[in-house]
């Protein structure tokens, strides 16, 4: 142990010493390990989607000493690129940190000035209002061109068509924007015969399927996961099947691997 950093080595009594504790680590760490010397904003992106995909895994998967662990490592890549940031001199910690508890106030003025907000749709309505006039939005296309393209595909066309609801741009009926899924379906199977399925027609019949799940109240994103899941559950229970009869999935034929179909949906 290098007696300068003794004091690292003891847990903090509460979270203000905690998060000084981590602060300190992280500096010297920027400073004298080769590896996080030489980060950047850049290279630690795929790291922060990664620890925010593990942090959802521990809640999905219910396993509190994990989402312990993985909180941990998202507020660590938070610290990290505020650090990045202090040494070209473009923010600080302390802006980061400012920065959120002033948007927290002006976002629920329901809570901290005289305003009133009687149910949860009318806070997210002054959360979306306030939200609109910080990002200097002026016209319609604005709230849409604010969804972040790195937002998984499926979440993002979900943000995007919420918001061009909220705009009062909406089929009337789940039923009405499955025709267009129809629509899509009809010409997907026409290419689909001549060999010449292109990028844009999927890519339209994915998002007016995703236009059937919002209107529907089910998410998307969590109704792919789930059947996602449920698929590798079977196949797992599947190979299962076969290693006790002695068999190899790898040696089955296409059409016995058809004749599962039924068990694997």
């Amino acid at each position: 142990m290098r007696e300068e950093y003794a004091r690292l080595y003891e847990s903090a009594p509460d979270e203000v010493a905690a998060s000084k504790r981590l602060f300190d680590i992280l500096r010297i760490l920027r400073k004298e390990c080769p590896w996080d010397r030489v980060q950047t904003h850049e290279s630690l992106r795929i790291c922060m989607i990664e620890e925010a995909y593990e942090a959802v895994d521990a809640i999905e998967n219910e396993n509190m000493e994990n989402l312990r662990e993985e909180l941990g490592d998202v507020m660590l890549q938070v610290i990290m690129n505020s650090i990045i940031a202090e040494e070209k001199e473009e923010f600080s910690l302390c802006d980061v940190i400012n920065w959120e508890c002033d948007k927290m106030i002006r976002r629920h003025p329901h809570i901290f000035s005289t305003d009133s907000a009687k149910s949860i749709d009318k806070v997210l309505e002054k959360w979306e209002n306030v939200k609109s006039k910080e990002h200097g939005e002026t016209n319609l296309s604005d709230r849409l061109n604010d969804v972040p393209n790195a937002l998984p595909a499926l979440l993002r066309a979900n943000k995007v068509q919420k918001r061009t609801s909220q705009l009062g741009y909406d089929w009337e009926s789940a039923g009405e924007a499955f025709h267009e899924v129809e629509k899509l379906f009809t010409q997907l199977r026409g290419d689909l015969a001549s060999g010449n399925v292109g990028l844009d027609l999927i890519g339209q019949l994915l998002y007016a399927i995703v236009d059937v799940s919002r209107i529907s109240g089910i998410d998307p994103e969590e109704a792919l996961n789930y059947s996602t899941n449920h698929f590798v559950k079977k196949f797992t229970e599947v190979e299962a099947s076969e290693v006790r009869s002695g068999r190899d999935m790898a040696a089955l034929s296409l059409a016995d691997i058809k004749n599962y179909g039924n068990d694997l949906k």
